[in-house]
């Protein structure tokens, strides 16, 4: 009995692809390693910051208020997001490894993706919650718990995951015919789409929907929330309170602007920018959004946060005289050998 011919093409559609080749920027190949120089070090500050706050605002017990609990989250939030993409991102552009399973992309997409929502969640809630702060401050204990943070922190990752899992069981059931080539530095939704050989259509169009319905509604509802801030800020007889408040806004409306911006291109150059868009600039612009922000957020929302920076420094000092009184002994030690 002959074996059927369809039946490689069958383990394909079901067992998914062979093992994707991701190639970097496309066209800056000879880049790589410079490019891979700002990646890594902003990668270190990212994990570096949002490392030392969530480790201040998970053991400083002074440190219970929401403000401070969602300060967490957003740091939980940013370690995620740079470290699901940009360790395979280095290892790419370092020319180490470039292989990646079909299963681990979808892993990395998910992850990447689910984390990317959640974080945007995380930053509409600190909007509304400084809005209460400024707007609404006798109602702000009444209306901001810690109960409430909980909620907000289980709601963020559930919208993320019920995001996600449509367009990672769409991607499961394309047919893949060979192609293993994906121009980036990480997988993404749309990426990994363009290499299958049948309908991508439900992907581009749900992928369209969610975008507009998750971090586009998130950014609008953030703007109307920073619009009423200020209309509040903008009344403050005292002229000094005024530039302090309109520097604070300023810096979290550049940070916020550095995350939606590149990330949102992102997703609309990968339905409608294909022939207008040069390549490089998509994958370059794709990977600001996952290194950028999670190295600036720690500086911008913490340690501008007057009572983060004194535990800050407190903590520092307190490393320091451990650690001179450590040395101290040990160069005692030598000079009498």
């Amino acid at each position: 009995m002959g074996l059927d011919p369809a039946l490689p093409a069958l383990n394909r559609t079901v067992l998914g692809p062979g093992p994707f080749v991701l190639l970097g920027v496309p066209g800056l190949e000879a880049l790589h390693t410079w490019l891979s120089v700002p990646v890594c070090l902003l990668y270190v500050a990212a994990v570096t910051g949002n490392g030392l706050l969530l480790g201040l605002v998970a053991a400083d017990e002074t440190l219970r208020a929401p403000m401070y609990q969602l300060l967490g989250l957003l740091a939980a939030a940013d370690l995620v997001l740079a470290t699901s993409t940009v360790p395979k991102a280095l290892a790419v552009l370092w020319g180490l490894s470039r292989e990646i399973s079909f299963a681990a992309c979808l892993a990395q997409l998910f992850v990447t993706h689910v984390t990317f929502i959640a974080e945007s969640s995380v930053l509409l809630a600190m909007a509304v919650d400084r809005y209460v702060a400024i707007c609404q401050p006798l109602r702000y204990g009444a209306l901001l718990t810690q109960r409430v943070v909980a909620i907000v922190a289980v709601a963020a990752v559930a919208r993320g995951a019920y995001v996600m899992v449509p367009p990672v069981a769409l991607l499961q059931r394309l047919p893949y015919c060979g192609q293993r080539e994906l121009p980036h530095t990480y997988c993404e939704h749309m990426g990994v789409a363009r290499l299958a050989c049948g309908d991508t259509r439900p992907n581009v169009w749900y992928g369209l929907a969610t975008t507009l319905l998750s971090p586009a509604l998130d950014l609008g509802l953030i703007a109307a929330s920073y619009a009423l801030i200020l209309r509040a800020v903008f009344r403050l007889p005292s002229h000094g309170a005024r530039c302090k408040a309109l520097g604070t806004c300023g810096a979290h409306a550049s940070v916020i602007a550095l995350f939606y911006t590149p990330a949102l291109f992102s997703f609309l150059a990968h339905r409608f920018g294909r022939r207008t868009v040069p390549r490089h600039i998509h994958i370059l612009l794709a990977n600001l959004y996952v290194v950028v922000p999670p190295a600036l957020n720690p500086v911008v929302y913490g340690v501008r946060t007057q009572q983060i920076a004194q535990r800050l420094r407190r903590w520092l000092g307190l490393f320091w005289a451990r650690a001179v009184r450590d040395v101290g002994p040990e160069k005692a030690s030598r000079g009498t050998d």
